[in-house]
């Protein structure tokens, strides 16, 4: 992650990554998205996805959030450089802390995206975003997370297992999760899993659909 200087004052950061994972994450979407709504996007980073990927979905609503401050002034200098008009203001937002009610939203919450969220983040925010979601959620909505999985206790992939140690090298109390845990803990808070799609840099795009 990096500040892209496009002008001497400008806070907008930029994600090598969001280049090569942006367009698969869009096809699902797409596929698998209510006509219309508000998308709230957890732990929305630097802003690209929100603006790139919105326009894509005008009777949407897109709304970006982030816990950390020079992340929302990025979201907000992305959707103004953009003139992203269906994505509206960054809000900070803690998945452990913050209430999931926002009355001020024009439209109802239909679909939940948290990307590279599940895996910087204690297990406990995993908990709490499936609970949450599985509360406020209504029955043929989605809750959708991107990002790198294990499978039956192992790692897809070499590079993921190094990832994974670096990971819990920063923090321990983070790392890759099984997608079989994150399944059933889905399941628990009234959520099926309906569609698993193989994404690049052996990453997945979970589809979650509230029954």
């Amino acid at each position: 992650m990096h500040t892209d200087p496009f002008e001497p004052d400008d806070k907008r950061q930029v994600a090598p990554a969001t280049a090569r994972n942006r367009d698969p994450i869009l096809a699902v979407l797409q596929k698998h998205l209510p006509p219309s709504g508000c998308l709230l996007e957890i732990a929305s980073g630097t802003g690209e996805h929100a603006v790139y990927m919105a326009p894509h979905f005008p009777a949407y609503s897109w709304q970006p959030t982030d816990i950390d401050p020079a992340r929302l002034e990025s979201i907000d200098a992305w959707r103004k450089s953009a003139k992203a008009d269906t994505v509206q203001p960054a809000r900070k937002f803690d998945v452990l802390a913050d209430p999931w009610d926002f009355p001020d939203l024009a439209k109802p919450v239909t679909a939940v995206l948290a990307v590279n969220l599940i895996h910087i983040a204690p297990i406990a925010v995993t908990h709490a975003l499936f609970e949450q979601a599985g509360r406020n959620l209504q029955a043929g909505n989605f809750l959708i997370t991107y990002g790198p999985y294990k499978r039956g206790g192992a790692h897809t992939a070499p590079s993921n297992e190094a990832f994974d140690q670096s990971l819990k090298a920063r923090n321990p109390n983070w790392g890759i999760r099984d997608m079989e845990y994150v399944t059933e803990t889905a399941a628990a808070h009234g959520f099926e899993l309906a569609d698993c799609v193989d994404m690049p840099a052996n990453n997945y795009t979970l589809v979650f659909k509230k029954v």
